[in-house]
C-alpha cells in the first residue's frame, strides 16, 4: 500500500475518533444555549440558530455555581501544590538520601496503591470529626496531601539522572535542597507537570468525599454543586448542561495549556524500537 493511502487512512481513522470523543462536548454545548423546551424535541437540534446565553447567568446566580466554583478552586490547586511537594521531597529520599529501612519504606509507600479509596472513607470521616473540621478546608484537603502515585514515577524519573550530577554538584557546594532545586526538578520538570495535571484531574473531580464532609454552598465544590443543581433546575435542563459547560472549562483549559508537558511526562523514557 502507498504511503500516501496509509497516512489518508491514518488521519480518517483518528479524525472519526475524534469527532465520536468531541461530540458528546459539542452535544452538552448546544443544548446548553437552546431554550429548556426545545431541548427534548425529535429530531435533535444540532446548531442552535438563536443561542441563548442566559443559561449560563442563571446557573451561575441561582444555582450558587460561583461559590461551588471557587471552592473548587481553593481545594485543587492546595491538593496538587501539596502532593507534588511530598511527591518530589518523597521521590529525592528514596533516590538520593540513604536511611534505615529505605526498602521496606518505599514497598509500603507502594502498598497505599492497592489501599482502595473507599476503605479510607471512615476513618477519615472520623479524624475529622474528633479535628473539629466538618465543612471546613482542611477537612477537604488535609486527607490528600500526600500520594503513593505521585512518589512512585517520581523516584523512577530521578533514578534515571547519572550520579555524577550529584557528585559533581557535592564539589561545587550544593546541599540537598539547592541540588533539588537547581538540577533534579528543572531535569524532571515534564514528570512533575504531567503528575501535576493528573492530580488536578483528580481533585476537581471528587464528588463522595466533598459531599459527606460538607454542608454548605461557600464549602462544596463544583461536582457536588452540579448535584445540587439538577435538584434546583429539573425542569431547566439547559441551565443544568450550562453549569455542566462551565464546570468543565478549568479541566479544558488545564488539558489546553499543559498538554506539551503532559505529552512529554507520558512519554519520558520512552525507547525507540
Amino acid at each position: 500500500m502507498p504511503a500516501r493511502v496509509r497516512t489518508a487512512l491514518r488521519y480518517t481513522v483518528l479524525v472519526a475518533i475524534a469527532l465520536v470523543v468531541l461530540f458528546p462536548i459539542y452535544i452538552t454545548v448546544v443544548n446548553a444555549l437552546l431554550p429548556a423546551e426545545t431541548i427534548a424535541r425529535r429530531p435533535p437540534t444540532l446548531f442552535p440558530l438563536h443561542p441563548d446565553w442566559h443559561s449560563f447567568s442563571l446557573a451561575w446566580s441561582e444555582g450558587n455555581l460561583g461559590d461551588y466554583l471557587r471552592s473548587s478552586v481553593v481545594v485543587t490547586f492546595s491538593i496538587t501544590l501539596a502532593e507534588v511537594t511530598t511527591s518530589v521531597l518523597a521521590a529525592y529520599a528514596f533516590t538520593f538520601l540513604d536511611f534505615p529501612f529505605k526498602r521496606v519504606l518505599f514497598a509500603l509507600c507502594l502498598a497505599t496503591l492497592m489501599v482502595p479509596a473507599e476503605v479510607t472513607i471512615i476513618p477519615n470521616y472520623r479524624t475529622i470529626q474528633v479535628f473539629g473540621w466538618f465543612d471546613t478546608y482542611p477537612a477537604l484537603i488535609v486527607p490528600f496531601l500526600a500520594s503513593g502515585l505521585g512518589a512512585f514515577p517520581s523516584r523512577q524519573s530521578f533514578r534515571q539522572l547519572p550520579r555524577e550530577l550529584r557528585d559533581a554538584s557535592v564539589l561545587d557546594g550544593y546541599g540537598h535542597w539547592r541540588f533539588l532545586a537547581r538540577v533534579v526538578v528543572p531535569l524532571n520538570r515534564a514528570m512533575i507537570g504531567a503528575f501535576a495535571v493528573f492530580s488536578f484531574l483528580a481533585s476537581w473531580n471528587q464528588y463522595l468525599w466533598p459531599l459527606l464532609v460538607t454542608n454548605t454552598a461557600a464549602r462544596r465544590t463544583v461536582q457536588v454543586g452540579l448535584r445540587q443543581l439538577e435538584g434546583l433546575n429539573a425542569d431547566q435542563q439547559n441551565v443544568i448542561f450550562a453549569g455542566t459547560v462551565l464546570a468543565a472549562l478549568p479541566i479544558f483549559l488545564t488539558l489546553f495549556i499543559f498538554q506539551r508537558q503532559l505529552v512529554r511526562g507520558l512519554t519520558a523514557g520512552a525507547v525507540k524500537g
